[in-house]
C-alpha cells in the first residue's frame, strides 16, 4: 500500500472531532458494549493551552507574499482574510488576526474561530462561498483544490497567497512567517513562537520507544509510521524514540507481525478516531501484529484528536508537551 503523508493528513482532517474522552485513564466502552480498564491517555484540543497573541485591528496592515504561480504580491489589503490552506485558520487567529478572518477551511478549528464561516466543501474549495465573504486576500497551500475554484477566485480580482505546507516541527515557523508576512506583520511569527515555546519545556530523558499507528478499521487500513510521517518529529521533540523512523521505515508501512517483531514499542500513539475504528484497546489486542508488543501487553496507549495531531501550527508546541507528559503518565 502506498500512502503519502499528505493523504494521511487529509484523511485525518476528514472527521471534525466532537466529544473527546477525558485525558486520564478511565473505563471505556467498546463496540460490543463491554467495558475495559486501560492506561490510555486521550489528548484533545480542549486540553491544549491556548497560545495566542493579542488581536490586531483589521485594515491597519499591508501584507505581501507569493502567488500560486510564483509572482510576488505586495500591498495586500488584509481587512478581510479567507483561509483555505489546510488547518491554517487557527494559526491566523493565534498570530492575532482573528478580527480579519472572515472565512476558513473545514480543518481549521478552535473555539475562537468557531463562528467564522466554513468556505470549503469537505476539503474542496467552494469559490462561491469564498467570494460571498468579500475577501481582500485568500490564503491557500498545495493541498487547496480544485484549481478551477482557485482560478475563479483569482479571476474575480482577489489575490491568493500560497503558504508553505507543514509536515514537521521544522515546518511550523516558515508557515507562521508566511502567514504573518501576508497579513502585514512578519514580526508576529517570532513573537508567537517565543510565546508558545514557554509551554514546550525540556524533553524527557527516558528515551522510551513509541510507535505511531495510522488506523482506519472501517477501511481496513493499518499502517505504522516511519521516517517522514510527521508524527516522528513530534515523538522526537517529546524526547522519545520513533521506532519506525529509527528502523528506517517509509513514512507509512503496513502493520504485520514481521514488521513489528523487532520494534518492541513501549507506547503506541494513535489518532482518536483511528483507535475508535478498531474497537479501542480490545481491538488492538486482537491484531496479530500488535498483541505481543510491550505497548499492548502493558496497555500503554496515547490517542490525540485527529485534527490536532498533524496540524503543525500554533498549538503544536503545547501538544508536544502534552504528549511528553502522557508518555510519562502511561509508563509509570
Amino acid at each position: 500500500m502506498r500512502c503519502s503523508r499528505g493523504l494521511i493528513a487529509l484523511a485525518a482532517f476528514t472527521v471534525v472531532a466532537g466529544c473527546v474522552s477525558p485525558s486520564k485513564s478511565e473505563t471505556h466502552a467498546n463496540p460490543s458494549g463491554a467495558t475495559e480498564s486501560t492506561r490510555q491517555v486521550n489528548i484533545s484540543s480542549k486540553q491544549i493551552a491556548t497560545c495566542q497573541l493579542a488581536s490586531t485591528s483589521p485594515t491597519t496592515q499591508v501584507g505581501a507574499g507569493i502567488s500560486l504561480d510564483g509572482r510576488s504580491l505586495t500591498r495586500l489589503n488584509t481587512a478581510r482574510v479567507v483561509n483555505v490552506a489546510m488547518g491554517a485558520g487557527q494559526s491566523v487567529a493565534a498570530l492575532g488576526f482573528t478580527r480579519s478572518l472572515v472565512g476558513r477551511d473545514l480543518a481549521s478549528g478552535g473555539a475562537d474561530i468557531a463562528g467564522v464561516p466554513i468556505v470549503t466543501d469537505a476539503h474542496s474549495v467552494n469559490a462561491e462561498k469564498v467570494l460571498a465573504q468579500h475577501p481582500t486576500v485568500v490564503l491557500a497551500d498545495a493541498q487547496s483544490t480544485p484549481q478551477t475554484a482557485l482560478k475563479q477566485i483569482s479571476d474575480a480580482g482577489v489575490p491568493i497567497v500560497k503558504l508553505p505546507s507543514a509536515w514537521s516541527m521544522q515546518d511550523i515557523e516558515p508557515r507562521l512567517l508566511a502567514i504573518a508576512t501576508a497579513l502585514g506583520d512578519p514580526s508576529r511569527a517570532s513573537a508567537l513562537r517565543a510565546h508558545c515555546q514557554q509551554s514546550f519545556g525540556a524533553p524527557s530523558a527516558k528515551q522510551l520507544r513509541v510507535a505511531f499507528l495510522y488506523l482506519r478499521g472501517t477501511a481496513a487500513i493499518y499502517l505504522l509510521g516511519g521516517k517522514g510521517s510527521g508524527a516522528d518529529s513530534l515523538i522526537s521533540a517529546a524526547g522519545a524514540v520513533d521506532v519506525g523512523a529509527q528502523a528506517g521505515l517509509k513514512p507509512f508501512t503496513p502493520i504485520t507481525p514481521e514488521v513489528m517483531a523487532g520494534l518492541k514499542p513501549d507506547v503506541l500513539l494513535l489518532m482518536t478516531k483511528g483507535l475508535e475504528s478498531v474497537g479501542g484497546m480490545t481491538g488492538l489486542r486482537q491484531m496479530t501484529g500488535l498483541r505481543m508488543t510491550p505497548a499492548v501487553q502493558n496497555q500503554r496507549v496515547i490517542s490525540v484528536e485527529d485534527t490536532l495531531l498533524l496540524a503543525f501550527g500554533s498549538q503544536t508546541w503545547a501538544l508536544v508537551a502534552a504528549i511528553r507528559q502522557a508518555i510519562e503518565d502511561v509508563t509509570r
